[in-house]
């Protein structure tokens, strides 16, 4: 700094002030989105009469995701709800360049700390090397296309690898569970322990626990193994190349580097002040190459300012309409590698749905949250994102795993053994950034008297399932023991789940008479309440199915169309 210009050492304190200015901004945005993680959760309800509901933006980045927003439409040639959020992102970057992969992706932010820490494989000369331009950084160019492609071919898989929604289904599923069981286990520990000398330190790490907890119910979700890995391999993988993921894999990159081609805000390069120390290729993090007497990849740089920050020669600078003598707007895409991914990705369509498949043979546990509409387009939709998992009050929402067929992998069904339906709720309907679930009321749910859905008696209920009796394992019909739980969890009016008065015969040769339970299937709306109270451990006497769904008129226990073509053809 002592032979830099007055100007160069302007410069480098602008520029360092920015850095410190990007850095708030990351710290802002990173604890915006887990703050409304969090919150995705109901209200506190001021009374018994009072309706489940969510009063905070809790969908606002993915909402604001230019890729979420492109790829459903493509899928389903509409623009669902809010999403129109995204053109404020796509605006900014047409002008500014990858501001949004610098400066406010929560994902970016996690992977620009962990790739900041010293590793001791990332070290001088070894971090310099790691931190250059790789040809690998298309390979999110590739993936790009493939997951539009599919799009357009009607099969949404963007959201596997889409980063916010990828972080919002790994906070969702695991960390935010697995922080749960530790302060639980912290807070319950706490409270009875025997420290002797030490339980006056007890009561106030009781009190710490318990204020820590993400939820006061425990909550657990199926097919979490997968999703770890997946989750734990891009965290790790910066500790060999920086930032691994926003550099190589992530769609959203690649397509807000497409769009980064026309910015007016570009790095300008000096090699007059140039000293060749390298700390700018030290410090970048998107593998752009900043350093004079390199081609500087426009389309890669995450516009962190760590490079212009850390020059003291002020050797590279950025400004609007820079000079581009050392600078490439391109992609790093051929012809052939843009035919290759498009075809591979319209080539994964049909095989994905190869198999046992929805539309040919409906899995019968595919049980989906109320208001999911037809199968065929729920796929086109879903973005396995997680929020209607994070925000149902019963834990009744989980990730499939083949129940859907691979093309629906950690989209949401329900488990009713783990969690049931809630009869008055419908926030995961409210939840859900791309209308895989439609939002619908409580009235339209109508699984309890509304004053609407009284007024209006021809409305009938939305059903996601029907439940069915397993007799070998069913209390009264299989052990001759008196069992009314399932009746009395039933929510509908009248109950689905009714009684026949039976005389049985116990092992002495004595007659008694008890209740068997039966289902009526014009009444049951499949919410899964008596699976989830069946006092059977193991498999419960009564389980669900997703034969009888509203939003699918050929799933039914008979056909009506079958029934009449059998009766003509008799």
């Amino acid at each position: 700094m002592s032979t830099a210009s007055p100007e160069a050492q302007q410069s480098f304190r602008r520029f360092r002030a920015l850095r410190w200015a990007r850095r708030a901004s990351q710290a802002f945005f990173l604890l915006l989105f887990v703050a409304l993680l969090l919150k995705t959760n109901m209200d506190a309800l001021s009374s018994p009469e009072e309706l489940p509901r969510i009063s905070a933006p809790v969908s606002l980045f993915l909402e604001m995701d230019p890729l979420v927003a492109l790829g459903t439409v493509l899928s389903t040639h509409t623009l669902y709800r809010n999403l129109f959020y995204a053109l404020l992102i796509i605006v900014g970057t047409l002008f500014l360049g990858r501001f949004f992969c610098g400066w406010i992706c929560p994902m970016g932010t996690i992977n620009h700390m962990l790739a900041s820490a010293k590793s001791g494989k990332l070290r001088g000369m070894a971090r310099i090397e790691s931190n250059r331009y790789r040809p690998a950084q298309r390979w999110k160019y590739l993936i790009l296309t493939a997951v539009l492609a599919s799009a357009a071919a009607g099969s949404l898989q963007l959201g596997l690898l889409d980063p916010i929604s990828l972080l919002t289904r790994s906070l969702t599923l695991l960390v935010f569970p697995a922080w749960n069981v530790l302060t639980q286990d912290v807070y319950t520990w706490s409270l009875h322990a025997n420290g002797g000398a030490f339980d006056i330190l007890l009561t106030p790490l009781a009190w710490l626990s318990h204020a820590a907890l993400v939820r006061t119910k425990v909550v657990v979700f199926e097919q979490t193994g997968l999703i770890l890995f997946v989750f734990i391999a891009i965290l790790a993988a910066n500790r060999y190349v920086t930032r691994y993921w926003c550099r190589i894999l992530c769609p959203l990159g690649a397509l807000l580097g497409v769009l980064s081609k026309t910015s007016i805000l570009g790095l300008e390069k000096r090699p007059s002040m140039c000293s060749g120390c390298n700390r700018c290729a030290l410090h970048c993090q998107g593998g752009d190459n900043p350093e004079p007497g390199t081609t500087w990849h426009q389309s890669e740089c995450h516009l962190c300012l760590n490079c212009v920050a850390s020059c003291p020669e002020a050797g590279i600078a950025f400004r609007f309409f820079p000079k581009r003598d050392e600078s490439t707007q391109a992609v790093n895409m051929t012809r052939r590698s843009v035919l290759l991914s498009t075809g591979a990705g319209l080539a994964a369509v049909p095989l994905l749905r190869t198999g046992v498949h929805p539309d040919t043979t409906p899995h019968r546990d595919l049980v989906r949250p109320p208001g999911s509409i037809e199968e065929r387009e729920f796929l086109s939709r879903c973005i396995r994102c997680g929020e209607c998992m994070n925000v149902c009050p019963n834990n009744a929402l989980h990730p499939t795993f083949l129940q859907a067929g691979m093309e629906g992998i950690w989209s949401p069904m329900l488990m009713p053994r783990i969690g049931y339906c809630e009869p008055t709720c419908v926030l995961c309907s409210q939840v859900c950034p791309t209308g895989a679930i439609d939002e619908i009321t409580e009235a339209e749910k109508s699984w309890v008297p509304s004053a609407e859905s009284v007024d209006d008696e021809r409305r009938p209920p939305l059903r996601i399932g029907t439940a069915f009796y397993d007799f070998g394992r069913c209390l009264p019909w299989a052990m001759a023991k008196e069992c009314i739980v399932c009746e009395e969890w039933c929510p509908t009016t009248p109950k689905a789940i009714y009684f026949e008065m039976a005389e049985v015969t116990d092992r002495e040769g004595n007659y008694h008479w008890l209740k068997r339970p039966h289902v009526d299937p014009a009444l049951c709306v499949g919410c899964g309440a008596c699976t989830f109270a069946c006092p059977v451990k193991g498999a419960p006497a009564i389980y669900v199915t997703a034969v009888g769904e509203t939003r699918n008129p050929h799933n039914r226990i008979l056909l009506e169309g079958a029934q009449k073509q059998k009766r003509s053809e008799s």
